[in-house]
């Protein structure tokens, strides 16, 4: 029996970013449960960020945008900050000896211009992050 690794992606508004990690993760990494959560989360999911994952073939599930107080006190095996304001934020308090990763990525619903524009930023957050999972989980 395979002993699932958890992961725990943590952003702000738990609404773009970390929404696609997890989604990414549990799509790419075999042996892995990622879920997602904000600090402040913005209570929606971004549907450019559904969009993004279905046009590369993601199985986006049924995301929602939830506080990371609902984790507080599970174990993980990595937590992954994907944006600058998460990473310098006080962490609820998390069980276990997790390893603690940060991924610097640019916010796309802060994208401004036309819809191909938009539309590029999410893609880029998209790759940087497909990017990421793969080369730096073991």
């Amino acid at each position: 029996m395979l002993l699932m690794k958890k992961v725990l992606v943590l952003c702000t508004g738990n609404s773009c970013r970390s929404v696609m990690a997890e989604a990414l993760i549990n799509q790419l990494k075999d042996g892995y449960e990622a879920v997602s959560a904000g600090s402040f989360p913005a209570g929606y999911v971004h549907p450019k960020s559904i969009e993004t994952l279905k046009r590369h073939g993601v199985d986006a599930g049924e995301p929602r945008s939830k506080s990371w107080d609902e984790f507080a006190g599970h174990e993980f095996d990595y937590v992954i900050t994907v944006c600058d304001n998460a990473a310098n934020e006080v962490c609820p308090v998390l069980m276990g000896s997790q390893t603690k990763l940060h991924w610097s990525t640019p916010d796309p619903a802060k994208a401004e211009g036309s819809d191909r524009d938009i539309e590029a930023a999410f893609d880029e957050a998209f790759n940087m992050l497909k990017t990421r999972i793969e080369q730096e989980l073991p």
